[in-house]
């Protein structure tokens, strides 16, 4: 046995190849069980977390779209609510739950882009504590006044503020909310003061701006919708870069020739994304199925109808948005003092 010899290879490179082939066998023993899991997904139930109370344009989406992922995957897609502290809450559980695609975060433009402006002890990072999966849609904010106002249109309500400067109340979803946000975007773009009325969510502001309690709200247009089709509020513009299809009377803000508010817009959205760290391949899987559930007729249609815009589009374009949109909405933050309550 002492004796023993190779031939054609030393024994010092035969154990280098041994080695090797051990190495390469570690590789695809831990890449396996991953490739598998990812060709294998979904297997089990999917949790989409709304983080806000039942009824509002997150929740629709949210349930309208699971609805869609268990069409095209057969496994069911579980809804929960988890609402507090401007969302914050609820994202702040699917950041820290396992990035398997199992658990996924209805966002939206203030748990994800203004939150972190608004909030300084942010439990999460809108960027790094989440994998984009897929821009849902965007909602238009609708800026709407009680009907006794004697305005019929932004140009005269734009007036109408300036000649009376803090003597007008608008109502808001909460201090840092996206209504919030977009009226004080309003206010700077147009130079008017008017005063902040923050509630406990969207529907108290849009019925005590319907009782005259105040008399203004820019919000989402599913809030505001019946409201106006009912002639219970007046509804002046939308922060859409075009008009709604639903409300295609309701001129775009952009639209109003008053200056500061050429190129106005201040669009709510709302996407889907999961833990960081989620595999690419499972991502990618979602983003596939729900750009082809929003293509869907029966979906779109029901989306317009609440006021929402279908808006698919790739996981990195996705990201793209929630980058630049911390920085713009930082901006008015920042100039217009908004702190958390």
């Amino acid at each position: 046995m002492a004796g023993l010899k190779c031939p054609g290879i030393g024994i010092e490179n035969m154990l280098n190849y041994l080695k090797r082939f051990l190495a390469l066998l570690v590789v695809l023993f831990i890449a396996a069980p991953a490739a598998m899991a990812d060709d294998a997904y979904p297997n089990k139930p999917i949790r989409i977390i709304v983080p806000f109370t039942p009824g509002g344009s997150p929740d629709i989406l949210a349930r309208a779209v699971g609805q869609k992922i268990t069409e095209a995957t057969g496994v069911s897609v579980v809804v929960e609510n988890i609402p507090g502290a401007g969302g914050t809450i609820g994202a702040d559980r699917v950041a820290k739950a396992a990035p398997d695609g199992y658990t996924l975060l209805m966002g939206h433009v203030g748990t994800l882009a203004v939150a972190p402006s608004v909030y300084p002890q942010l439990p999460y990072d809108p960027v790094k504590s989440f994998a984009a999966v897929a821009l849902v849609a965007k909602v238009p904010n609708i800026l709407a006044v009680n009907a006794s106002m004697p305005v019929k249109n932004v140009a005269e309500l734009v007036a109408y503020l300036k000649a009376n400067p803090g003597k007008v109340n608008y109502g808001s979803g909460g201090n840092g909310s996206a209504a919030h946000l977009a009226m004080e975007y309003f206010k700077m773009s147009t130079q008017t003061f008017i005063v902040h009325v923050p509630y406990r969510g969207t529907a108290p502001a849009v019925m005590d701006t319907v009782a005259g309690q105040i008399q203004m709200v820019f919000t989402g247009a599913p809030a505001v919708m019946p409201m106006v089709k009912s002639g219970k509020l007046k509804a002046l513009g939308v922060s859409s870069v075009k008009r709604m299809d639903t409300m295609s009377d309701i001129p775009t803000l952009a639209e109003s020739g008053v200056k500061g508010l050429n190129g106005f817009e201040a669009d709510q959205w709302y996407g889907l994304v999961a833990p960081a760290g989620t595999p690419v391949a499972i991502t990618q899987k979602l983003n596939q199925v729900v750009n082809k559930s929003l293509s869907a007729q029966d979906i779109s249609t029901r989306l317009r109808s609440e006021g929402a815009i279908p808006a698919p589009t790739t996981p990195e374009n996705f990201e793209q948005l929630i980058q630049s949109e911390i920085k713009r909405w930082r901006a008015v933050v920042i100039k217009a003092g908004i702190k958390s309550e």
